[in-house]
């Protein structure tokens, strides 16, 4: 029976990074960056910052406790508004990234690169 359970949720996990990694991706290519980065740790967040708008010297700043968390949270709005989304959305990104990012990628959002 416990390992019925470590199957399910096993299967359950699996199909939630399945989703974020194919949300990043598809938010990636429609912001005309390559899908694959979203898939490389590190590189990924400086193209997020890059199709963000943010400067690329944040990436330091991902690297400090706590202020990743603000710093993540800013990226994220900044992110929901270059696909034309309220701020609110932008936090839904950041704290719920997981529901967000696949909404954002498979929605019928366009990235903004001039906002």
């Amino acid at each position: 029976m416990r390992v019925l359970i470590a199957l399910l949720f096993f299967a359950f996990e699996l199909a939630l990074i399945v989703a974020i990694i194919a949300g990043f991706w598809k938010v990636f290519v429609k912001a005309g960056k390559p899908g694959w980065a979203a898939i490389i740790p590190i590189y990924n967040a400086i193209v997020l910052l890059e199709i963000a708008g943010k400067p690329l010297w944040w990436i330091i700043l991902f690297f400090i406790p706590i202020v990743n968390i603000i710093v993540g949270i800013i990226a994220c709005i900044a992110l929901a508004k270059k696909f034309g989304k309220s701020d609110a959305f932008g936090v839904g990104l950041a704290l719920l990234g997981f529901i967000f990012f696949p909404i954002l990628g498979f929605g019928d959002a366009q990235y903004q690169a001039s906002k």
